[in-house]
């Protein structure tokens, strides 16, 4: 039996994988772009598993996996036996007998690491405290689009050190580009928790200008994410100083691009003329969560394809 490829973290896949996904992105989003039918997963069936609520993850899991010929089954926690205290390594036998991919969007990275351990079929992190691969996947391939390779590009993250901010900084060591983080006192980086293995393609700023200072992508997240929300009133005074608005944008490189994962707040973590202006791209990076995701479910259950 060929060893199972999951994707749990940016850092499981290399850099030569990861041209490969982009490129195979580009070229389903082509097809579905010319309304050109293809259903390479025909017959094969996608369990997603959601402990956290979701719009752009459900949607994007579901519509891809019934585009590429496939079924997908939605499960919450709050439903399934997972919610009514069921192991999460005998869930992941009992779900993986039954199914060809399993997509999990959950707390702790560790329920996602147990249930891959115990399954038959490729484990996708849909989203976890810790990180977010497939959020970060479709904003590379949006820059890809808008801007070409980002190798020896620098990416400005402004904002809470989050499961967002970590992936970033795993992408830019496989991927070699740089991250400036600024990030208010106390919510610096932690780079045993970002999971990073060197530490050379990042650097901490103080004043969120320096960080975007001649970056070539600038983004950001809400400054509370799911399960923090009893810290919300301290984070808003914590990050007042921390909202991209024109100024930033500015001293970024003259082509600088700025992305959001959405949802978003007008009027805290980025202003309106921001996200709504002529160098926002989050409306593209929204729709390349499908696409990045279709050639990720293609790549963990076929393997390399030669169209």
């Amino acid at each position: 039996m060929t060893s199972i490829k999951h994707y749990l973290q940016f850092k499981d896949f290399t850099r030569e994988e990861y041209d490969y996904v982009f490129a195979r992105a580009k070229w389903i989003k082509d097809k579905f772009k010319r309304y050109e039918p293809y259903h390479p997963l025909f017959d094969r069936t996608l369990v997603m598993i959601f402990e956290k609520a979701s719009t752009r993850t459900r949607l994007s899991f579901e519509a891809g996996m019934h585009q590429l010929g496939g079924s997908a089954i939605y499960l919450n926690t709050r439903d399934s036996q997972l919610g009514r205290g069921e192991p999460v390594e005998d869930a992941g036998q009992v779900i993986s007998r039954m199914s060809d991919i399993v997509m999990i969007r959950t707390f702790e990275q560790d329920i996602v690491e147990r249930f891959a351990a115990n399954s038959r079929v490729p484990v996708i992190n849909g989203l976890t405290n810790e990180y977010h691969p497939c959020q970060i996947l479709a904003d590379i391939f949006t820059f890809i689009e808008h801007r070409g390779s980002i190798q020896g590009k620098t990416v400005a993250w402004i904002g809470d050190s989050n499961n967002m901010c970590n992936t970033w900084l795993q992408a830019a060591e496989v991927l070699d580009f740089n991250v400036h983080v600024s990030t208010p006192p106390g919510y610096e980086v932690e780079p045993e928790r970002a999971g990073l293995y060197g530490t050379d393609h990042f650097e901490q700023f103080a004043d969120p200008m320096d960080a975007c200072r001649g970056a070539d992508l600038v983004t950001t997240d809400v400054w509370t994410s799911m399960g923090f929300e009893a810290e919300n009133e301290e984070r808003m005074k914590a990050f007042a100083d921390w909202c991209v608005d024109a100024d930033m944008m500015a001293v970024a490189h003259k082509d600088a691009v700025f992305m959001h994962c959405l949802p978003a707040h007008r009027g805290e973590e980025v202003t309106a003329e921001v996200i709504d202006g002529p160098q926002s791209v989050v409306w593209d990076e929204a729709e390349n969560r499908l696409h990045a995701q279709k050639a990720l479910m293609e790549y963990l259950m076929l393997g390399r394809i030669e169209n």
